[in-house]
């Protein structure tokens, strides 16, 4: 296998081959969890897989059919309801311990953040939908130190990781907030911590693969060797190769390279055909990884051409009046 053919393999496994019939949420529960903080670009990340209009998705975030939240790495995700508690059980904890190495500086600890919540509960029983402004000024915060006043955002943020709020229908252009357990039920049964770190593995590896540990981690947010170990529990139900000394794992079932097509997609600004990797040099040149992604993780909407990435592109709304502006790295076959 060839860098060029895991280009290709990694279109296939996130199903941007092809337009898929998929609903929005199907999508969504493919690739485990999609970055979401561009909520405009996550729209069109799902809509680059499938056939579904905007309003389609649109309403399945609505609806709670598909979760908006902080999950995974400390940002905003998008995950299918059915899988929303497994994988907050198995990654809050450790994007909590980040939230809690900043605020217990200040003498903010799970204990406040538990009376935080629990007042949160009560501002949005029976199905409250309000903006993290309105939820705020229903709550009062204490100053922790004379130079320090807990941000709004690690608020909403730790309610998020210990499910007790996920987002609520949309207002106008402004998210809301809403109890998770009135949007999605709790399942009847837990995985272990084990169980799901292997299931987050395996739905990694058979929609991103070819992929290697490191790019796992650096996707999931785990260290090197709970990785390692997630991998080793699932390895009988995938395939692997060895290139440059770097192992790759992905689904048992792949296509040919016989089989590949001709292809161009626009895709959205973090979407997750690059920003899945911690090495993404089989889909982009070395050199041109700057224009397309910042080092302090700005992702920028790019050109694909038969997996690999030959420039980016910007859109700009004016009225009726919609402009884009192409940027190429390569020039197009």
């Amino acid at each position: 296998m060839t860098h060029h053919e895991i280009s290709n393999h990694r279109l296939i496994s996130q199903k941007l081959d092809k337009t898929n019939h998929n609903s929005p949420e199907e999508i969504v529960q493919h690739l485990g969890a999609m970055q979401a903080q561009d909520y405009a670009m996550a729209k069109w990340a799902i809509g680059s897989r499938c056939d579904a209009t905007e309003k389609e998705i649109e309403d399945a975030i609505n609806s709670g059919k598909i979760i908006r939240t902080h999950i995974l790495r400390p940002t905003w995700h998008l995950v299918a309801a059915e899988d929303i508690y497994w994988m907050l059980d198995v990654s809050g904890p450790q994007v909590k311990r980040i939230i809690l190495a900043e605020t217990k500086k200040y003498g903010c600890d799970e204990k406040e953040f538990d009376k935080i919540n629990s007042a949160i509960e009560k501002i949005l029983a029976g199905n409250n939908h309000l903006t993290r402004e309105e939820i705020i000024q229903e709550l009062s915060i204490k100053r922790f130190s004379s130079d320090y006043k807990l941000s709004p955002v690690l608020i909403m943020m730790y309610a998020e990781l210990d499910g007790v709020v996920c987002n609520g229908k949309m207002k106008g252009k402004k998210m809301t907030y809403a109890l998770l357990e009135e949007r999605v039920p709790k399942p009847p049964t837990k995985l272990t911590q084990e169980e799901a770190l292997a299931k987050l593995a395996q739905r990694y590896f058979e929609s991103r693969g070819p992929a290697t540990v490191a790019d796992f981690s650096h996707w999931s947010g785990f260290s090197v060797t709970i990785c390692k170990s997630a991998i080793n529990a699932i390895s009988l139900q995938l395939n692997s190769i060895t290139i440059d000394n770097h192992q790759y794992w992905f689904k048992k079932e792949y296509s040919k390279p016989d089989s590949f097509r001709e292809s161009i997609h626009f895709l959205a600004a973090f979407d997750e055909y690059l920003i899945s990797y911690k090495n993404r040099e089989s889909s982009i040149l070395l050199e041109h990884q700057p224009k397309a992604f910042t080092k302090n993780g700005i992702f920028k909407p790019t050109i694909v051409e038969n997996g690999k990435v030959i420039g980016t592109w910007k859109r700009t709304l004016k009225k009726i009046i919609s402009r884009l502006k192409l940027t190429f790295l390569l020039r197009p076959k």
